[in-house]
Formats: structure tokens, sequence, C-alpha cells
């Protein structure tokens, strides 16, 4: 029987981290990660094996990322765990001993079993499965017409590649909007307008009905009635946590179907970790229990787990997701960070909102200038940042990353206005006009109490 310490089923970003971060925090830890998947892929980076990076081999998350720390990786699929006696069972037939378990299963693609139509050939998911991607890829090239279903990040950004790529791309989501979830309507609407300028069509407003053909994808019928010619379809409508392997073993798993936890990322068993697509979240705003699905959310989670395997720290937990995205469309960058303003007003926040349009170089002369706008949203009473939104270009996602850090520490609009900030022609906005503080200096008039 092999044994280790520290076991970690899973091994893309979340399980490589928590390996990692635990390894630096417990040097005289043995960590194992077990892994189905010979070579793990860069999550985020999956929509551009359709165009930008051209295929999956340069979409690879290394193992040096655990291993370099002292931490092992064994290619194999645990099947059985035993909680009482503290063995994994391997499709491989080897069973493993643990002090300590991380389960950072992740998630799959939803599959809609009520669609007609949808096992037809090149209807196709977004896995993170390289052998899948690459046989996708391939078919994809004989492919001209391509129907994407769904209107998230990872529909959006697809829908952009195989156009790219030179197909013929429409894009249909049943929200009024794309991007709905994230943005607020007048920024979904300027990323609409840079899809559409770009040649993709966009379908809006209705859902797919039935995919049409004879063995092989012919077309495609919405719920409106309409019908169009299509000769792939990918369907991008969601993720769903891969919590089978813990179903039968007493884990509290809630009514979104991931495993509960703490704020330590620990289960109701407490040797028992959870991290990543298959771990509960909550919306660091609201408190209410969250699906967000972000590999940044599960990296930190990741952070968070490794330092606390042995010993808690009361300074070390997740404190709730803050939802931060972003993603590039036509060279215009788009990020998001909390609440939009009208997530705040669902939930009942008294709010007030600002927002800027400047530019994200200086002098606007230089030959990369492009616009850039932040809009924040400010619970009134307290001024404390809920949520932002920007807009611009490539630097959009760092900035939305400062936004993020202002929400998690709970920065109210005088810290904001107060800020220090360096900057640089070539990298940044003038200190006399930059974005985020004028977005701020807009909510102050405002008058936040």
């Amino acid at each position: 029987m092999e044994k280790t310490d520290v076991l970690v089923i899973g091994g893309s970003a979340a399980g490589l981290v928590a390996a990692a971060t635990g390894k630096s925090y417990y040097p005289d830890k043995d960590f194992l990660v077990i892994r189905k998947d010979k070579q793990a892929m860069i999550p985020c980076g999956i929509p551009y094996v359709f165009g930008s990076i051209e295929n999956t081999d340069k979409n690879i998350l290394p193992d040096a990322l655990a291993t370099k720390t002292g931490a092992r990786v064994k290619i194999d699929e645990v099947i059985s765990i035993d909680r009482a006696k503290k063995i994994c069972k391997t499709k491989a037939g080897a069973e493993i001993q643990f002090e300590k378990l991380v389960l950072a299963t992740g998630s799959r693609p939803k599959t809609p079993r009520w669609l007609k139509g949808a096992n037809r050939e090149n209807v196709f998911t977004i896995p993170k499965n390289k052998e899948y991607l690459d046989e996708m890829t391939t078919k994809l090239k004989s492919c001209s017409k391509v129907t994407v279903v769904g209107a998230g990040f990872i529909g959006v950004e697809i829908s952009d590649e195989l156009k790219k790529s030179g197909k013929e791309v429409t894009l249909v989501e049943k929200l009024p909007r794309i991007l709905s979830l994230a943005f607020d309507d007048e920024i979904a609407l300027n990323a609409e307008e840079i899809l559409v300028s770009n040649g993709i069509t966009l379908k809006t407003g209705t859902g797919i009905d039935e995919i049409l053909g004879n063995g092989k994808v012919t077309g495609v019928r919405l719920t409106s009635g309409e019908l169009f010619e299509a000769d792939a379809v990918v369907l991008s409508i969601g993720y769903q946590p891969n919590t089978d392997i813990v179903k039968d073993i007493g884990l509290n798993i809630n009514d979104l179907g991931f495993i509960k936890v703490d704020e330590y990322m620990r289960t109701d068993d407490p040797d028992i970790y959870a991290i990543g697509d298959c771990a509960e979240k909550r919306n660091f705003v609201t408190r209410k229990t969250s699906n967000v699905m972000l590999a940044s959310t599960a990296c930190a989670e990741a952070r968070i787990a490794g330092m606390n395997l042995y010993k808690l720290s009361a300074v070390k937990t997740f404190n709730g997701t803050i939802a931060i995205f972003s993603t590039c469309i036509g060279g215009t960058g788009f990020g998001a960070a909390g609440l939009t303003e009208s997530q705040a007003i669902s939930e009942n926040f008294d709010i007030v909102t600002g927002t800027f349009e400047g530019i994200d170089r200086h002098p606007g002369t230089l030959s990369d200038t492009q616009k850039q706008s932040v809009k924040l949203i400010v619970a009134r009473d307290s001024g404390v940042i809920l949520g932002g939104e920007v807009q611009g270009g490539l630097s959009t996602g760092e900035l939305i990353n400062v936004i993020g850090l202002a929400i998690q520490n709970r920065m109210t609009i005088n810290s904001i206005l107060t800020t220090q900030i360096g900057t640089q022609p070539l990298l940044t906005a003038s200190p006399a006009a930059y974005p985020f503080i004028k977005a701020a200096e807009a909510v102050a008039l405002h008058k936040v109490k």
C-alpha cells in the first residue's frame, strides 16, 4: 500500500496550487497529486486553442508548478474513498493511505439531455480535456458554419476565436444581453456591438429548440421558430461540479451540488478539504451561495487550503467569491468584479454609481491609446465599494484586479480618492485623469453619506 501525508485528487490549477502551497508551508510532509488526465489544460486558455494559440500543446499547465516544490504527481483515477480508514483506491488497482485529503475534482460541461439532436456528430461541449479538445479542433477545421449556444465568457471568447479563424459564427443566448450575469446592460451592449462589427451573428432573447441533421449537424431551430444552417454546434451553457466520487461517503453537498466547506476550505470532515469548482462558494457581498466557477477563485481557495492543512490561521481564510471576470473581445478588454448595479438593486442595497471615461495612456496621441471607462457601484450609507466594471485596452485585466482588491478589503470611496498611484505614459492613464479615481470622484459628487 502506498502512503502519503496529503493526497490531492485532481491536478488542474486548484490541485497543483494546493500541493505547491502546502509543500511550501509544510516541507516535512509528503504531497501526492493524483490526476486521470496525462496533461492538465490552462482553463482560461481553452477558448484560444481554436484560434490565437492554434492548438492545445501551447496551452498546457505544467506539473512543475507543484513538483518543483517537492510534491509528486501520479496519473491515475481515484474510484473510491474510505473515510474511516483514510484509504483511496484507484482505477489502476493502487491503494493510497493518507492523513489529509484535498478534493480538487473540478467540473464538467452541462449537457442538456432534453435537447433534441444533442447527440449528433459535430455537437461539442468545452471540457478541460486535451484529447477531446484535440479531436474537436480537428473536426472543426472542416466546418464553415458554427453555432455557439450560450453567451457567457467562454461562449463569447470561442465565438470570437472561431470568427478569427475564418468561420461563419452565430452566437445564441436566451437572455436579452450577452455576458449579462457579469455586466450591466450598457457595457454588455458595447461587447455585442464589437462582436457584430467583427462579423458574428447574434441571436439574443431566444434559446435553442433542436439541433437538426441526419447523423451530422445540418442546422439549428431556435425557440423563436427561426431556422438556419450549421455544420457544427458548440454548447457552452455552463458547468456542474464533479462530486460523484464523494456522494457515497457522507460529505455534505449543498442544494447547488457543491461540497460544503468552511472558510478554511474544510468539509464537515476536518481532515478532508475541497477547493475549486467542486467546492461551495458564497458571494463576498451578499453571502448567498454562488455557482461561480473561476480558475482565479479556485487558486485562491487552493492557497488557503494549503496554508491551513495542519495549522489553522484565523487571518488566512476564504470569505466569499468576488467573482472577478475579465475578457478581451476584438482587442477591447472588459472586466467586472463584485456586484453589478442591477444585482445590487435587486439585493435591496441603497447605492450610488459613478462612471468616468478617459484613456489608458498619456498623452492621448500615443499610437496604442484606447478609451477606458470605469463604473463603480457603491453603498450610499458607508461609501464601501460593492462592485466595478471596466472597459478599455489590455490593461483592463489588471485594473479590474485592483478594483477586486478594493472590494475584498471593503475600501471606501474616500480611501480611493486619497490613494497614491504611480503612472507612466506608456503604461498607464494620466495621474490627472486616472479613470478609477475619477469614477470615485463621480460617486462622491452624488453625496455619499
